[in-house]
């Protein structure tokens, strides 16, 4: 075919539709995916168990109004959050790690503004008060991050304000101790519910200390769907390997609350 007929080919109204079908399709994807809700897989087990490797989580971006986060490649347009909310206490949230804020981390928010946060015993004390605890059996886990311990203790924890869920209790490890913090304003402190295996407000030094409410992505709100994961690495199937979903599907997490 000629360079002519290639033109008259390009400029015929069938492909002038298509490239306008196109084009519209990826606004309106653009569109929802900065504005409205993303997905979000999960990459590593401190959530655990209320999120594990491979589930497929529903993200809702207008819960915190948006940043310059909410955005592609996260222009410098502005600072801040507009029509911006605060996270309640319990809320798990997709953030941006304040020391790489070109990575998303994921956890629950136990502390905000003003709060004092400390650990004690493996204990949460929030405001000089311990959250309350009481066992909710063991967590047997597919793939282990507590060798040594298995099945894994399982405790449902109740925040101030009500918000329950359940944490594991893995070991004994360095940020079962640590000093009083005190969350400065605008900013939120978050912890992962396998608080034995989570890198996270607790460590101010390489971790990833205060979040700034700038950072917040979207709230959590539930699993899609979930591939058996061990970590992001070895899953037995990835969410475009339908042909290997029989056998690598948690099928009973689909459309599963995250609370």
């Amino acid at each position: 075919m000629d360079t002519e007929a290639l033109m008259r080919l390009w400029k015929s109204p069938a492909v002038i539709e298509t490239v306008k079908t196109v084009v519209y399709a990826l606004l309106i994807v653009s569109v929802i995916l900065t504005f409205i809700f993303r997905p979000y897989v999960i990459p590593s087990s401190s959530m655990k168990d209320t999120l594990l490797v491979g589930d497929y989580v529903f993200v809702t971006k207008f819960s915190y109004g948006y940043s310059k986060y909410s955005f592609f490649f996260s222009p410098n347009i502005f600072s801040g959050r507009i029509w911006g909310a605060d996270p309640e206490r319990g809320d798990v949230v997709v953030f941006r790690k304040p020391s790489q804020p070109d990575v998303d981390y994921i956890k629950r928010v136990v502390g905000l503004p003003g709060d004092r946060i400390q650990m004690i015993g493996g204990k949460l004390y929030i405001n000089g008060e311990m959250a309350k605890q009481e066992s909710s059996g063991f967590f047997d886990e597919e793939e282990s991050d507590c060798p040594a311990q298995q099945p894994v203790p399982r405790f449902r924890e109740v925040l101030p304000g009500g918000v329950t869920h359940d944490v594991l209790d893995c070991r004994r490890s360095e940020l079962d101790e640590t000093q009083e913090f005190v969350v400065p304003a605008g900013h939120f402190f978050m912890m992962g519910d396998n608080r034995d295996n989570s890198a996270d407000s607790r460590d101010l030094n390489g971790g990833v200390g205060f979040v700034p409410a700038e950072n917040l992505v979207g709230k959590a709100q539930f699993i899609i769907v979930s591939a058996v994961c061990y970590d992001d690495q070895r899953c037995k199937a990835h969410i475009w390997e339908f042909w290997k979903w029989p056998w690598a599907i948690r099928y009973d997490r689909f459309f599963k609350p995250v609370e």
